[in-house]
């Protein structure tokens, strides 16, 4: 029997299943940790966390190296930022697993992958933290590479958990060379999601979200601008930031599609169809938000 089709996301959709109001303080919009980047790459972090805040998560704390941890910290002045020892090709050193470890133990959720440049070194540095996590978590970008390895990696988390990956990456994680095609990419997403009992958001022209459940959802939209670097990194954010807020997993990935989506048009309207920065993407979240109240 077919899998049914898709439910397409749209304003109203998504007005019938609202967001919780959020909490008055930033402890009760809990406390996101991102765990990612290099001594190349520390604006992947700063993409996502600057988004999960947009989104309106409460605290953030941001884990990389040493090495730009500084620059980092003034660039998120609202951040707290762990200084993680580096390797010689200046990623994350495997001897920092221990002190993250403890840190998730403070967050509500952990996006790990932003900025991870090398996916050996990703899957390797994840297999040391993310089977010890308890709370949430969101894996983007070559975090995914610690899936390709360990397909039942987050099976612990019991659903607590978003996948958010591009065509090639969602491939990868499956064993394929390619992802030929809108359906391609939506079958591929349940099969993902149920293998790793995770909801995963995936796609480009059309974003899908599939639960483990077989569950799914589409959302079109955002256009070829959303097509840049560091988009992806924003998404994540703002998927991780509604978890935070205490969202489940379905409905933060499906709202963070729609939110990330909407954003994008809202920039092409104001700039252009295309060359619009990822680094102006969050700042257009907030007002995605309240046009959805």
């Amino acid at each position: 029997m077919n899998a049914p089709a898709p439910l397409v996301v749209t304003p109203a959709a998504l007005r019938d299943w609202p967001l919780a109001e959020p909490g008055s303080s930033k402890a009760a919009r809990g406390e996101l940790l991102v765990l990612g980047g290099g001594r190349t790459t520390p604006g992947a972090l700063r993409l996502a966390g600057e988004a999960a805040l947009r989104a309106g998560a409460g605290k953030l704390a941001l884990a990389t190296v040493a090495s730009v941890s500084a620059a980092l910290g003034v660039a998120v002045p609202e951040a707290q930022v762990l200084d993680l020892a580096e390797d010689d090709e200046g990623d994350i050193g495997f001897g920092c697993v221990e002190r993250v470890v403890d840190r998730t133990e403070a967050a509500d959720v952990l996006l790990a992958g932003p900025g991870l440049s090398d996916p050996a070194h990703a899957a390797t540095l994840l297999a040391g933290v993310l089977p010890r996590v308890q709370c949430p978590v969101v894996i983007d970008a070559l975090g995914t590479a610690y899936l390709t390895e360990n397909p039942d990696g987050l099976r612990h988390l019991a659903g607590r958990a978003v996948v958010t990956a591009n065509p090639v990456e969602l491939a990868r994680m499956l064993g394929r060379d390619e992802l030929d095609g809108d359906e391609a990419l939506l079958d591929a997403a349940r099969e993902l999601a149920a293998r790793c009992q995770a909801v995963v958001l995936a796609g480009a022209a059309t974003k899908h979200v599939a639960a483990p459940d077989g569950q799914t959802w589409a959302v079109a939209g955002g256009g070829p601008g959303l097509g840049v670097s560091g988009s992806g990194d924003v998404q994540a954010g703002i998927v991780a930031g509604l978890l935070a807020r205490g969202e489940e997993p379905a409905k933060a990935a499906v709202w963070g599609a729609y939110l990330h989506a909407r954003a994008g048009e809202r920039l092409a309207s104001a700039v252009g169809q295309v060359g619009y920065l990822a680094r102006a993407l969050p700042g257009a979240v907030p007002g995605v938000l309240e046009e959805l109240r």
